[in-house]
């Protein structure tokens, strides 16, 4: 049939195809949907709903739980106030006593506790040490137990901020968004080199490739993110230098990560990424919600991931004199070295197995 530019109709609007032949309309869906695109779907579906139960699950209703709380006290009120505190309702304190407020002080910068109550015996008001460079949820938190809790035995408190947070970080966050950079930072980079061409390397000598590649761009990445934070935006305060090589290292290790995955399913390992950093990792990092707010599966958890382990470091950086980083730094370590050592071993299993999965042709 023609058409009003001359032409001709080769089936538009009468469920044929060009050559003539009748397209059912499961055929067509089969054409627009395949089955391996309704797979996907589906796992987006999947990641969805994870994402919003993560996130829901971590931050609906933030509560103190065993706040490690030292007590600083005369020996004959001491032992009375620590179990009091240690048997509030809900059970917010871990508390424990301390032996003068120096000693207190010294145990917050080392990042031991989280906070402190002096005790007063010539008077009706007492002091509550706390640390917003560990984040103002925190703080606030604290604050908020210890006053009821003076209220009850007719006192009152007066709060002195030890580790304050800087004025231009005054939520304390500042550290969280700056490695959650780090972390989207590593993850992209090895998506896109799986995008260029195929998912798993087709043999060791371009894993390695692939792993120097994204070894570079974590270290201009890492100093991209020391330089912003810091000198440029005047968000963050501490060492730039050690900034630079704890965000070379989180990219890293999300990167290599990354790779692994991919070893291990392919392009779907994109996806398995975003499950254990963003949707599993994010939430329970501590950022805007430190890791006594948070309920147990999440504070359980938090310090084994990359973003937890990445937030807890640069927050030691920024404000606690480098204290307390040997282990978050054990853990993102090996996360890089054993996801790099995955991606190398998948990769020379691949040998032999001949071109790449049919669904990694190159883009």
């Amino acid at each position: 049939m023609a058409t009003a530019d001359g032409g001709t109709d080769s089936g538009a609007g009468t469920g044929r195809d060009g050559d003539g032949t009748r397209t059912t309309f499961t055929g067509e869906l089969r054409d627009a949907v395949s089955a391996r695109a309704a797979l996907l779907i589906i796992g987006v579906l999947a990641l969805t709903a994870a994402f919003i139960a993560s996130y829901a699950g971590a931050f609906h209703s933030p509560k103190p739980r065993d706040v490690a709380f030292a007590v600083v006290a005369p020996p004959q009120a001491r032992g009375q106030l620590v179990v009091k505190l240690d048997r509030l309702a809900g059970s917010p304190l871990d508390a424990r006593p301390a032996g003068s407020r120096a000693e207190a002080v010294r145990q917050m910068k080392d990042r031991e506790i989280d906070g402190a109550l002096v005790y007063d015996p010539r008077g009706k008001q007492d002091e509550l040490l706390v640390a917003g460079g560990s984040g103002s949820a925190l703080s606030d938190a604290v604050q908020k137990v210890l006053t009821k809790a003076e209220q009850a035995e007719g006192r009152s408190v007066r709060t002195s901020d030890v580790v304050p947070a800087d004025p231009q970080d005054t939520r304390g966050l500042s550290s969280f968004y700056l490695v959650v950079g780090w972390c989207v930072g590593g993850y992209l980079c090895a998506a896109i080199l799986a995008i260029s061409y195929g998912a798993r390397p087709t043999n060791g000598r371009r894993a390695v490739i692939r792993l120097g590649a994204l070894l570079l761009y974590s270290v201009l990445a890492g100093l991209a993110g020391a330089l912003v934070i810091g000198p440029v935006l005047g968000a963050l305060p501490g060492s730039v230098v050690a900034l630079w090589g704890l965000g070379a290292l989180i990219v890293f290790g999300v990167g290599a990560t990354t790779f692994a995955f991919q070893g291990i399913a392919g392009i779907l390992g994109i996806g398995l990424t975003i499950l254990v950093v963003v949707i599993g990792g994010n939430p329970s990092a501590g950022g805007a919600y430190p890791y006594p707010l948070l309920p147990p599966f999440w504070h359980a958890i938090g310090p084994a991931l990359p973003p937890g382990a990445g937030t807890w470091a640069a927050r030691s950086i920024a404000y606690f004199d480098g204290r307390a980083l040997t282990g978050p730094l054990l853990v993102l370590a090996a996360w890089a070295v054993v996801a790099a050592a995955l991606t190398l071993v998948f990769a020379v299993l691949s040998v032999g197995r001949g071109a790449v999965d049919r669904s990694e042709v190159r883009q």
